[in-house]
This record gives structure tokens, sequence and C-alpha cells, in this order.
């Protein structure tokens, strides 16, 4: 039985989610979103930390910094209506170093052009009255960081999209797509569905399925393995919230942190390291696809070229408990190898250029009758609701969709 859909969202996770929710609440229309696992967020959604992030990082003006603040307040006010667990905690980020102190104030800098109220400086007093375990030589403290339950996030998504009369379809992995005329066949392994438009919110592989669909991505996805440690019950009261490091300006990640959970527990981590599997959150997880595909893409090469030596240091890191320890105890001198367990693990979707740039802000890519989401980098779970309105734009503008419903672009109807 051959299915027929105004638009079908490929990819299951929070930023597809979003996307079919403020596309089915913007017009009436016929959508389908579908996911390749056994169910929803199964991949970058539900392996992170939880964490709501300000926008603090980001460069003022850039996609990632507009899209973090306007998703921040809005995903705030989406969980307090539809009881999603969340807290606005706070957090703050800790100089241990000297050589920290300028980026710090750089950060401070960032945090007000990108709208942050409430930024504070920290002196090392000031630091132990909101984090009495920690050793710093100065802190900031950023309020309007959370923490939340983003897999309830993306299952309230999906509830709402298919209230408002979408299709969500778990098991249904895309294998080909041919343009027919004035449609799009899809080839599931499901059965055929036919759309009149894609939107490609693949993540992991978000590159091999614009191939699928005939687009040239441009790019390539190499998977990090993000590894995390949780303190054990009793050494809990060493972090009453988030503290974070002041992250090294030369690397993506943001280095180890401490992260207290929604629904309890405390994450130590995670380190940043190479995976040989796009979906590998083990040690012993390898695809030789995957790693034969980084191994002859010129850009990885390019890329290990200059991060050799902090690459080495994150698979030591991986394999030594004490090296990983030792990494947390600057931020946390009390820590013991006795008070943290191996914890679980995330992959990010590290999109990366030929030229061996890895690419920071969110890339999307418009072909006929297509979207290609290329890069949803954190904080695409954050900032998820303004992302998906944004895509949405995007599709009637591309597609020439129809008339808006009369709630009009941004609202969303109540479950």
């Amino acid at each position: 039985m051959v299915s027929k859909f105004d638009i079908a969202i490929i990819g299951g996770g929070i930023v597809g989610l979003a996307t079919a929710m403020a596309l089915t609440s913007r017009r009436p229309l016929s959508l389908i979103v579908l996911e390749a696992e056994d169910q929803l967020a199964a991949h970058q959604t539900g392996h992170n930390s939880g964490v709501i992030h300000s926008g603090l990082y980001y460069k003022p003006g850039s996609l990632k910094a507009r899209n973090c603040v306007e998703g921040r307040e809005a995903l705030y006010r989406f969980c307090q209506e539809h009881q999603v667990a969340h807290e606005q905690c706070g957090k703050v980020v800790v100089a241990t170093q000297p050589h920290e102190l300028p980026q710090l104030d750089k950060l401070e800098e960032r945090g007000r052009a990108n709208g942050l109220k409430g930024l504070r400086r920290l002196t090392p007093a000031e630091l132990k009255g909101y984090e009495p375990h920690v050793a710093g030589l100065a802190g900031l403290l950023v309020p309007e960081t959370g923490i939340v339950d983003y897999r309830q996030v993306a299952q309230t998504y999906a509830k709402m999209v298919q209230q408002a009369g979408g299709c969500v379809q778990t098991n249904t992995r895309l294998l080909s797509c041919q343009r027919q005329s004035n449609e799009l066949c899809l080839e599931t392994s499901q059965g055929d569905i036919h759309s009149n438009y894609l939107i490609n919110c693949g993540g992991l592989q978000s590159d091999r399925i614009a191939r699928l669909c005939g687009v040239d991505p441009g790019l390539q996805i190499v998977p990090f393995r993000g590894e995390y440690y949780e303190l054990v019950p009793e050494r809990q009261f060493l972090v009453k919230n988030l503290i974070y490091p002041v992250p090294d300006p030369q690397f993506p990640f943001l280095g180890v942190h401490f992260t207290r959970m929604i629904h309890g527990g405390v994450e130590a981590g995670p380190n940043a390291v190479l995976a040989f599997k796009r979906e590998g959150y083990h040690r012993s997880s390898f695809s030789l696809t995957d790693a034969w595909g980084f191994a002859t893409y010129p850009g990885f090469w390019r890329l290990a070229a200059r991060h050799w030596r902090m690459s080495l240091g994150e698979f030591y890191r991986s394999y030594s408990k004490h090296a990983f320890v030792k990494a947390l105890q600057r931020l946390l001198p009390e820590l013991t190898m006795e008070d943290v367990h191996p914890a679980g693990a995330g992959v990010r979707a590290q999109a990366l250029e030929p030229n061996g740039a890895l690419v920071d802000d969110f890339r999307f890519v418009e072909a006929e009758r297509m979207i290609h989401v290329l890069n949803a980098p954190s904080p695409a779970a954050t900032a998820s609701l303004s992302i998906g309105q944004t895509i949405a734009r995007m599709a009637e503008e591309h597609f020439g969709l129809g008339q808006e419903k009369a709630y009009g672009p941004g609202k969303f109807p109540s479950p």
C-alpha cells in the first residue's frame, strides 16, 4: 500500500519533531515523520546531558546564538505549559588557571552581547557560595541555564504532531528517494511513501540521506563519542547544580563538566573521542562502513593533523579512569576515584568540511522539493522550538506552501 503526504520529515529526533510540530501548527497539511529506530529520540536527543543552554558561548548574530536565546525561553514556556520535567537552576563557569581569565572575560562579553541577563562575575569566595566544593580563581554565574528531560520533550512534540493530524512512524528507514513528475517516491523499509516535499533531519545520517536524495551535502558527518561518569549517591553533595570549565577556544567541545540531572544524580563528563561507528555508544562499537567513510575523507586527515595531540589525550582519557578523574579534579579537588563510576555515552554528529574545517553553525541546504538539515549541533535541543519554526518558514518559502492557520506562526495549539 502506497501512502501520500504533503511533507515527509526524515528523522524522529528533537529537531525533526519540532519541525513537524511547527509545520502542523501553522497550516493544514498532511505530514509524516519517519524514524529508522524503534523509538523516537533514540540517538543525539536521548543521549545528551539534558542541559538547557543559555547562549553564552556562541558568536553574537550567528544562527546558533539567535536560535539558542529564542529557543531557550520558548522551551521553558513549553515545558511549563505541558508539564515537562525541567528546572532553571543556573550554572557556574570556573577559571582554574591564570591563562583562562581572559577567555572568561570574553565569555562574559559574549553572553551580554547575546542578551543574557543576570550574568555575574564571581570572586573565589563568591564562587564557594554557589558551589562550596569548587576550586577556582574566578567564576561566571549564568542564571539562564537549566536542566530538562529531552526525551520527554521530544515525546510531547510527537504527541502534538499527532493531535494536529500528522503521522509519526518508527521502524521506517529511508532506502532511496526518486523524483517522479511532481512528487517524490520514498522507498522505505515499510514500503513506498509518496510525498510532495521532503525535509531531512537525519542527524548522524543526514549527509547520507542527502546523497540518497541525489544531493551533494558538501560535507561529511564524523562521529565523536562523549563518555560520562556518574557520582555515587553519597558524594552527589559535591555538586549543587552545574559546573563548567572555561572552554578551550581552539577545540569545539566544552570540556568535562558536572551536571545535575533532572531525575536525580550527577553526571561528570563528557570527553570527546572519535567513534568508529556513527551510533557507536561503546568503545567496542565498530562499523567498517563508517570507519572507512571518514578514513577516506580528506577533511578528516586535515582535522587530525591540526588536533592530533588533543585527540590522543581524549583517547587516553577514554581508557584511563585515573586520567578522566584527574581532569575532573581541576574543578572539584575533593573528588576521588571511588566517587564516580562509568555511566552512559552520547555520539555527536560533527559536520566536517573537505578542507578539515569543523562546521560550527547550523547548516541547511535546499534542493528541488527538499530541505536538508546537515548540521544541527548543540544547542539544537535547547533551540529546537526556534529551529523548528525557522525550518517551517524556509519550507513555506521554498515549497510555496499555502495559507497559515488562524492562530499564526509561533503559536502552538493546546494538546
